[in-house]
């Protein structure tokens, strides 16, 4: 990794450990939240490894940064157009078992969102 009096590479040893297991083939897809000024690394690393990505302003000063298969990204793309905290329980589940978190977890979570959604 080229050093930069900006970059600090404690601070991206997870977003570089989540890259060696996308391309180790452990996940498909990340979801990595980094503060903004480690953005331009973390595009330039995903560019010159042709990894797909979508980059989802968090604050001002992070963004959420999804990275992974083409086909998974294509499809953030289109789910993800809101804060996710705003996504419905039914497009948070699917998030949530695209990033490969435990599905029961996931179950257990989309059944307590859905009953404390408000009834339309």
């Amino acid at each position: 990794m080229t050093s930069s009096p900006d970059i600090h590479p404690a601070d991206l040893k997870v977003f570089l450990n989540h890259v060696y297991e996308y391309k180790k083939g452990v996940r498909r897809m990340v979801l990595y939240t980094v503060n903004r000024k480690y953005e331009a690394f973390a595009v330039a690393r995903l560019k010159s490894q042709h990894i797909a990505f979508v980059i989802q302003p968090v604050t001002e000063n992070s963004i959420n940064l999804f990275f992974g298969r083409a086909e998974c990204i294509r499809a953030i793309r289109h789910m993800v157009t809101r804060p996710l905290n705003q996504l419905t329980p039914e497009e948070d589940f699917i998030l949530g078992a695209m990033l490969g978190y435990d599905i029961c977890a996931q179950c257990e979570r989309y059944c307590a969102r859905k009953q404390t959604q408000p009834r339309s």
